[in-house]
Order: C-alpha cells, then structure tokens, then sequence
C-alpha cells in the first residue's frame, strides 16, 4: 500500500481507540520498552503526544525516563522551515499547546541533536524493514539526520508493522526498533 493510503487508513484506525484503550496500550508500550537495550545512555528524546490525533501518550516513558534519572529532551516545531529545536525538560519547563494542539516547551536550555542516544518517535504504522510513516510533513526525517550515527531510533505504536510501504524515499530514515503493546521489533542487528 502506498503512503498516502497507510496514513488514511491508519488515522482512522487510531480515530476509533477508545481513551481506555489508549491509555492502556501506552502502559503495555511503555512496559515493552523496558526490554529494550537502550537504558544505559543518557540523552533520552521523548515526543509529547498530540491527544486529539489519538497518540500513544508517553506519559509511562516519561516517568520511566524519570525514575532512571536520565535527561529528557523534548521539541518544539517551526512550521515555516519544519524543523524542531530540541528542549531539555526540567521542573521549570512550561510546556503550552501550539495552534495543532501539540505540547511543545516555551523556552529552556537547548540541545544539539548530536547530543542525543536515544529518540522515541511518534508514527503511524511502519513495515517490517523500518520504514515509518507519520503525518508527512518530514519534521522526523529532518531532525534524525542531524543526530549521530548511532542514535537509537525507537517508533511507539498502537499498531504491527505491515508488511511493505511503498513510495520509500531516500530521505526516509528507517527505525531501529518499533514498540506495540505486545512486541517489540527489531529492524537491524
């Protein structure tokens, strides 16, 4: 199935989950996300979710994240060039909704994406290879070919992976892992 059909088909799809079934598929994400190898690192990117798009709310991760007294990074979107500048989250962070009713920080201490180990990203759904497929602005793609090369990448997702998306584009960045409430893929070795 092409991109375009994914993202309608998979929107509506996450249209239809209750608020119940959200907030419990997030708890199962975050618990699978626990098995994951990352947690040794340091730099942790988290994206807060947009609830009216019925994201997997990472309110679990973050105090995950927390309670391992790791430094969690957090975005804030510039629509004119879609590009994110990258906030450290500390008690004094003030986070307001955007005009698309995403939380996004005021202001704060910034960090470089080089900085960052690890990136939770908000999708779609993605294919068995990695490939993701989000709202198609690119914002994602933009900001991960700034990081490291070793950043670890690690899709949320209420959804498996399908089996192929089709229209892959050179810029796309393929994830590392993807986390569903009951498995977590693994895309390279």
């Amino acid at each position: 199935m092409n991109k375009a059909r994914l993202r309608s088909f998979y929107k509506a799809k996450r249209k239809e989950l209750s608020n119940q079934q959200i907030e419990e598929w997030s708890l199962q994400i975050a618990n699978q996300s626990l098995q994951l190898p990352i947690w040794e690192k340091e730099f942790y990117h988290l994206f807060l979710p947009i609830e009216k798009q019925n994201e997997v709310n990472t309110e679990f991760l973050l105090h995950i994240l927390q309670g391992k007294d790791k430094n969690v990074v957090i975005s804030k979107s510039n629509f004119k060039d879609l590009s994110l500048e990258h906030i450290l989250l500390t008690d004094a962070t003030e986070i307001k909704l955007n005009a698309f009713g995403i939380p996004e920080p005021q202001k704060g201490i910034e960090i470089q994406p080089q900085q960052l180990d690890v990136v939770f990203i908000p999708l779609l759904v993605s294919d068995k290879e990695g490939n993701r497929i989000g709202y198609g602005k690119g914002f994602y793609d933009r900001f991960l070919s700034k990081c490291k090369a070793d950043v670890q990448k690690v899709g949320l997702s209420f959804f498996e992976p399908v089996d192929e998306i089709i229209e892959v584009s050179t810029t796309d960045i393929n994830l590392d892992y993807l986390v569903t409430p009951s498995e977590i893929f693994q895309f390279k070795a």
